[in-house]
């Protein structure tokens, strides 16, 4: 088989009906090389036993991005806990392509660098993968999406990192994000492409300083030379850290515009608007930036963070009518800027 081989990590915390729906979207891909891998980042409702349900064919997906094939039914499972999945396993199985599943069980919630890092670490030790997809659960991926990503990586031996043209689900021809850059000053990620609908403007390859974590293939000769997600990330930063470090060391973030998938993404404020999320957004920037950034860029961060951390809490609380955001700013700020010194 020409095609390298691709193993692909999805991450599934109480969202079976997305992760579902994505499975779904993956078994009908015309890419022929490639495994899932699915890590639940130890949920609380029946995920594992509806994952279950639907790889042997109880549960009939709908979707309006395709029809449900009962022919590639069932999918065999093959079920790890995470300690397990560490070590080498029965290779007998790992034989199979399509109609396969890999499910790991993890002991409790590692976040998305360390859940992602797990099925990453059980496809470095038991498959003889070429490329890593990291892919969210809540898409949806057109069927050529594998082989355009594959074929932009292969074109160029620095093309180390490729994502796909990610759009709204809601909104199928609307994009949300092709690639990223960095404000370094003010400690954020800025989408190129959000919002706008597609008239093919970005219909070129292009270099990006990160690739969302949405859709993110690397090749595995990266992760060997840098290694893994940084764990101490938790949530957010962590697809831009990995970037910045693959770009250390040679190789490109780009896009690959005939790569197309579908995102369920709030248009509203996304992680802002949550508790948990604004800590790690506001925790994980100071974490960013006294990894990452020029010492004048960090200064003017600092001083941009000492005004607005009276005006910041209260907005959003406000905008958001949860009471809840204040708190966690104030200890995402103490945490990144004083804990983590």
């Amino acid at each position: 088989m020409n095609e390298p081989l691709v193993a692909i990590v999805i991450l599934n915390w109480n969202g079976w009906e997305d992760t579902i729906e994505c499975l779904e979207s993956l078994y009908q891909i015309n890419y022929s090389n490639y495994r899932v891998v699915v890590v639940d980042n130890n949920s609380s409702n029946e995920s594992i036993l509806k994952i279950k349900d639907y790889c042997n064919g109880k549960i009939k997906v709908k979707s309006e991005f395709f029809e449900y094939n009962a022919g590639n039914k069932p999918i065999k499972i093959s079920e790890y806990s995470k300690e397990k999945s560490e070590s080498k396993v029965n290779k007998s199985s790992l034989n199979q392509i399509n109609n396969y599943l890999t499910l790991i069980n993890a002991d409790k919630n590692y976040g998305f660098a360390e859940g992602n890092n797990v099925g990453i670490r059980y496809a470095l030790k038991n498959l003889n993968t070429d490329y890593i997809l990291l892919l969210n659960n809540d898409t949806v991926v057109d069927k050529d999406f594998l082989d355009k990503l594959v074929s932009t990586g292969e074109k160029k031996e620095d093309n180390g990192i490729i994502g796909p043209k990610i759009y709204y689900y809601s909104e199928p021809t609307r994009i949300w994000c092709i690639g990223g850059k960095i404000d370094w000053k003010f400690a954020r990620g800025l989408h190129v492409g959000t919002n706008e609908v597609d008239a093919g403007q970005y219909n070129r390859t292009e270099e990006f300083d990160y690739i969302s974590g949405s859709a993110f293939l690397v090749k595995r000769e990266v992760i060997d030379k840098i290694g893994l997600m940084d764990k101490k990330f938790f949530l957010y930063f962590e697809e831009t850290d990995l970037a910045l470090r693959a770009s250390k060391n040679g190789y490109k973030s780009v896009y690959a515009p005939e790569a197309k998938i579908w995102h369920k993404v709030s248009k509203s404020g996304g992680g802002l608007s949550r508790p948990i999320g604004l800590y790690y957004i506001t925790r994980n920037r100071w974490l960013f930036m006294k990894k990452w950034a020029k010492k004048s860029d960090y200064v003017f961060f600092i001083i941009y963070q000492a005004v607005g951390a009276v005006v910041f809490p209260v907005v959003l609380s406000i905008y958001y009518g949860n009471l809840r955001l204040f708190r966690a700013y104030y200890m995402g700020l103490w945490s990144g800027s004083v804990l983590n010194r």
